[in-house]
């Protein structure tokens, strides 16, 4: 073998170690923090691991946390008067289980338009069980929630189910558009 054969497989032995040490070190070093202390390492990382979190959302897509009362104080008087409210209950007390607004509206109108009771049908979607009784309703075992329309074949088996739940969704999007939101 000659010298100059010998210097090529040299050279590129050193950058193949030089290449896989640097690949391996970008590997590790995306894994995040281990051992002791690595919790609150990863606490303090200003970038959130999730991907989900890096994609830019619409702001008109969902209500900003801080307009929620305000549409809610907004809405109560409607839904009063059209009957999904009774005069004593509020839709801040309504739907504080929900983390969106218009879910909790969708649930409204469907608890409304198919006689179903709202506590049991919000505690089966919103997967949250309040202070109020539900020994009445029937299939609201699981702390898990399950989809609008699910929890109305749930209650109403004769019923369809996405079809009612589509309705329901419509109303509820007419809702906050009658408020402005």
């Amino acid at each position: 073998m000659s010298k100059r054969t010998s210097l090529r497989l040299g050279a590129i032995l050193i950058f193949s170690v030089i290449l896989f040490l640097t690949a391996g070190t970008a590997r590790v070093a995306a894994q995040g923090p281990a051992g002791s202390g690595a919790a609150a390492a990863a606490q303090d990382s200003s970038r959130s691991m999730n991907p989900m979190k890096w994609l830019k959302k619409d702001p008109d897509s969902t209500q900003p946390a801080a307009n929620r009362p305000d549409i809610e104080k907004k809405l109560t008087p409607k839904l009063r008067a059209s009957g999904l409210l009774s005069p004593a209950a509020t839709a801040t007390d309504a739907c504080a289980s929900f983390t969106e607004l218009d879910d909790c509206l969708a649930v409204l109108h469907a608890s409304h338009n198919l006689e179903v009771n709202f506590d049991c049908l919000r505690a089966v979607v919103s997967g949250v069980h309040t202070s109020t009784n539900l020994s009445g309703c029937k299939a609201v075992d699981e702390d898990k929630p399950v989809s609008l329309s699910k929890a109305i074949r749930l209650f109403k088996p004769d019923a369809n189910g996405k079809r009612e739940a589509k309705n329901a969704e419509q109303q509820a999007a007419g809702d906050l558009g009658a408020v402005g939101e």
